[in-house]
């Protein structure tokens, strides 16, 4: 199956509540997770995480669907093809 490289990007409104989950869903993830970037965004009492990520669409996509039914977070991404 092709790989492909991309950005997630994860919003938190309830951090106290779903970092723990969080974590957990990223530790199973690991191998497809090339870098990780945390920023608190006290203004709007968010936090926002982006990561790289290198896998198959499923594996994204897995991750990421994990990761969005998680109560208070909501997660995007963008991914293009590896060549």
């Amino acid at each position: 199956m092709e790989r492909r490289i991309g950005v997630v990007g994860i919003l938190v409104e309830d951090r106290q509540y779903a970092a723990g989950k969080i974590n957990s869903i990223l530790g199973e993830y690991a191998e497809i997770i090339v870098g990780r970037m945390g920023i608190p965004y006290r203004e709007k009492n968010l936090s926002v995480i982006a990561l790289i990520v290198d896998g198959t669409t499923d594996e994204i996509g897995a991750m990421t669907g994990k990761l969005g039914s998680i109560r208070g977070v909501q997660v995007k991404s963008a991914l293009v093809s590896r060549k």
